[in-house]
């Protein structure tokens, strides 16, 4: 089955149509493709194969992805029938009466669910390493990360075995992974993606779900099924004028794109990340656009203070919960060491701290609100550190090693969490020793649409999806 790797989702979704192959035989090669490259990545941690056989069985619904194998983030995403383990030892126990929202979307859109891809315990980091599930190796070299949270998703799609997977983004964890893998991937803006029905958002709206591609495309089209908003949300990003798949393909004029090459974190930059960026930017003033420096000044270290205090304190209100169904204290038998920490200082935070790390996020918010009344995107590199190894950012280190490496990591990232504006992933470069790293786009709140020119625009430019990794089904 040759065109199961030189076609997307949607080219597949159009064979089952023709009548070219059927779902059965697709999820069949899914099947057979985890069998083969899984004991050397350990993407998949949930097999759904029985699970998918049974959809299909019972009669897929008629969408624009049916028939297409596909994998859920074994993190939320609750789906009957297919519990997640959340990359935790503490686990709630039971399986919830009903899908979340997002699955509820994918399963209309006649996708296939074939399993479940590993997570860091609750999402908590950007590499993908459990203690309960064990480390998702990253294809292109398995002694390197594949990013986290939706680790497991980028290497799965890297690895060939479905084209696009289920992620979700509370710091950058849809667009990490895929920066470290080579794909593309597209966090929405808040609001976009419906957090429903078992949260009205997620760490304060830090967090939402989305997908990880190999094509531009598949990503748009992805979205057009997950967007808009569910009965009972606290709200909704605004409705955008168009399906986002027709925005591939339209162009997109000469844009004013401000670039940033010092971290909003208050880290340090990486010379070879901020030589990506001179490269980038030069690709868009080839393709047309006008490219200034970014007229922003963020006091980064009081920022990720205020993110490290609202996820501190949304950790602390989790493990009280764990505890709670589980009946008992959670301990370093239960829960990893920094989450732990997390929690602990969550419980050490007063309320009026809490509500002061939000003002200090929504005040910057404004200003940058306003910046995109003179700009039309913000460029910079993706993740602030060059691929990791397996272990740099694991959460059994000190919760002092490891705040320091986060911030660092997530130093471009968790920006646009925090603000709750769309930014995506593009993988425009590949480092000297193979490894993939991403560039990063950021556009005003609900203009997806833009991004999405753009990014087919980069995608013609600069192809990324006939590239291999080594490990591959």
């Amino acid at each position: 089955m040759d065109f199961y790797d030189t076609e997307d989702a949607l080219g597949l979704a159009q064979r089952v149509k023709s009548g070219e192959v059927s779902a059965e035989e697709l999820l069949e090669e899914a099947a057979r493709r985890i069998e083969a490259v899984n004991p050397a990545i350990n993407a998949v941690t949930v097999d759904g194969i029985d699970f998918g056989r049974q959809a299909i069985a019972a009669g897929l619904p008629d969408g624009p992805f049916t028939g297409v194998p596909f994998l859920l983030k074994d993190l939320g995403a609750i789906c009957p029938g297919l519990p997640a383990t959340n990359g935790t030892r503490f686990n709630p126990p039971g399986d919830p009466p009903m899908d979340d929202e997002v699955v509820r979307r994918f399963k209309a859109a006649g996708l296939v669910i074939a399993g479940r891809t590993n997570s860091p315990e609750w999402g908590l980091t950007t590499t993908t390493e459990p203690v309960r599930n064990g480390p998702t190796r990253n294809p292109w070299n398995p002694d390197y990360s594949p990013g986290g949270s939706s680790g497991g998703a980028a290497a799965a799609v890297a690895a060939g075995i479905v084209p696009a997977a289920h992620g979700s983004d509370g710091g950058g964890s849809i667009r990490v992974p895929a920066s470290n893998c080579g794909l593309f991937g597209l966090k929405p803006s808040r609001g976009r993606v419906s957090s429903g029905p078992y949260a009205g958002d997620t760490w304060s709206g830090f967090a939402t779900s989305g997908v990880l591609s190999r094509s531009v495309r598949d990503s748009a089209a992805l979205l057009d099924i997950l967007q808009g908003p569910a009965p009972g949300d606290p709200y909704g990003a605004p409705t955008p004028t168009g399906p986002y798949l027709m925005e591939v393909g339209q162009p997109t004029g000469s844009l004013k794109i401000a670039v940033a090459d010092q971290p909003f974190s208050g880290t340090e930059k990486n010379p070879a990340l901020s030589a990506n960026l001179r490269d980038a930017a030069t690709l868009c003033e080839e393709l047309g656009h006008r490219i200034v420096p970014l007229p922003l000044e963020v006091d980064g270290v009081a920022f990720t203070n205020a993110v490290i205090t609202i996820i501190n304190v949304h950790t602390a209100a989790l493990v009280d919960w764990l505890e709670d169904v589980n009946g008992r204290k959670a301990g370093p038998d239960d829960l990893e060491a920094c989450t732990l920490a997390f929690a602990r200082m969550g419980h050490e935070t007063s309320g009026v701290a809490f509500q002061n790390a939000i003002d200090l996020v929504q005040e910057i918010g404004r200003k940058v609100g306003h910046l995109f009344s003179k700009v039309d995107l913000i460029l910079t590199p993706t993740q602030g550190i060059e691929t990791p190894k397996l272990g740099y950012l694991d959460m059994m280190q000190t919760v002092e090693t490891y705040r320091e490496r986060i911030a660092r990591s997530v130093g471009y990232t968790a920006f646009y969490n925090a603000l709750g504006l769309p930014a995506m992933s593009v993988p425009l470069h590949w480092s000297e020793d193979g490894l993939p790293q991403g560039t990063q786009f950021a556009a005003a709140y609900g203009n997806e649409a833009l991004l999405f020119r753009l990014a087919a625009q980069l995608e013609q430019a600069r192809p990324w999806a006939g590239k291999r990794p080594p490990i591959h089904a």
